[in-house]
């Protein structure tokens, strides 16, 4: 599947519960942000090594709020007219040319 695809589904799902109105760039930053947040928290007070080592259960819930964050990330995207990958080629090119020796 790709992100064309991904896209499509959040918007059928955005526009069968009347979301759009919902759904400002500020606004998804927004709730990008508290999921960000939501992550975070789940390796609050761990160790470097814990982190790494985190049981199934941490681990799928992880995984819950890196998708959260993904698609309102997609959702901006879309909001703003930005290519997801066409933005994140950009910003690896500038690391490859800032941070490569």
């Amino acid at each position: 599947m790709n992100l064309d695809e991904l896209t499509q589904r959040l918007h059928r799902i955005r526009d069968q519960n009347d979301w759009r109105q919902f759904h400002s760039p500020k606004n998804l930053a927004m709730a990008a942000s508290v999921e960000m947040a939501e992550l975070v928290e789940i390796f609050q007070w761990l160790s470097e090594d814990q982190s790494r080592q985190l049981p199934a259960d941490k681990l799928e819930h992880a995984g819950q709020e890196v998708g959260d964050i993904v698609m309102y990330l997609l959702m901006m995207c879309s909001e703003l007219g930005l290519d997801m990958e066409q933005v994140v080629r950009n910003k690896l090119a500038d690391n490859e040319r800032r941070f490569s020796k």
